[in-house]
């Protein structure tokens, strides 16, 4: 890789994309490993880097963990060279992760450093994914740094969709487009009317909608194992991640009517 001196220049191309949520535990790292490898297999080349500095995740999902030396704080303060703390995936040739520091505090760089260090990398990748820390404080801002879009991921709960929404906020007072990616989806608990709808979600926050990731325990498995649900065929969790980078390269991918009435709907037929 060719990172000049790790300056940028007029001729960036490359996307740069937030993972976030407000909440945590909704699956942002899940998310950021799983698009990144699919956006990797359709010969985009994509950087995932995590900048959950302090709790860093994100290279134990793709099965990096031992091969790190340098990370994002490095880059940031120029300890190495951009290059340096680059890993590449054991799967594919276009996927590299950049890892977050486990030692130091978040508020070890700013939002400036961090927009710096990620803009570097742009001439070199197509898209560029940072998995956002949860909150909303330092590690969220610095995450957002250099962010073009957002995929805000939401679970179809109330807290989750409340810390949504108050992301969303944040994002757009920043002038990042947002783009709402609903988690864990149980359409048995949707038809009972135990879960909010897709439809309900998006009646309540309002923003475009990129995909829907239905309840799977592959993406456990997955996890554990190091290794994107992406590369598992006969996930339904992984077949939507790839749905959802396609939508990212811009193809026309319908997203599936999953065929369950929300909520708010079943309540004004019982009121008609």
């Amino acid at each position: 890789m060719s990172l000049k001196n790790g300056t940028n220049n007029s001729k960036s191309t490359g996307q740069i994309i937030v993972v976030t949520s407000g909440k945590g535990g909704v699956g942002k790292t899940t998310t950021t490993a799983s698009i990144g490898a699919a956006l990797a297999l359709k010969g985009k080349r994509v950087l995932v880097a995590d900048a959950d500095i302090g709790l860093r995740n994100l290279d134990v999902i793709l099965g990096l963990e031992n091969r790190i030396v340098f990370n994002l704080v490095d880059v940031a303060k120029k300890v190495c060279k951009p290059q340096q703390a680059l890993i590449k995936s054991k799967k594919s040739n276009n996927l590299f992760l950049l890892p977050a520091s486990q030692t130091d505090e978040k508020d070890v760089v700013d939002e400036a450093e961090v927009k710096a260090a990620l803009d570097q990398f742009r001439r070199e990748f197509n898209f560029i994914l940072v998995d956002s820390p949860a909150g909303i404080e330092q590690g969220f801002k610095n995450a957002c740094a250099a962010a073009d879009k957002a995929l805000v991921v939401t679970t179809p709960e109330i807290p989750a969709i409340r810390d949504a929404d108050r992301v969303i906020g944040l994002l757009t007072a920043r002038s990042v487009e947002p783009l709402l990616l609903i988690n864990r989806l149980d359409q048995n608990m949707v038809r009972r009317g135990d879960m909010l709808s897709v439809e309900d979600v998006q009646d309540i926050l309002g923003i475009e909608l990129i995909g829907v990731i239905e309840r799977d325990e592959n993406v456990i498995v997955s996890a554990n194992c190091g290794e994107p649900v992406v590369y598992n065929p006969k996930s339904k969790a992984g077949m939507a991640f790839n749905r959802i980078a396609g939508r990212l390269c811009g193809e026309s991918i319908p997203i599936p009517d999953l065929g369950a009435d929300s909520i708010w709907g079943k309540i004004g037929r019982l009121w008609a």
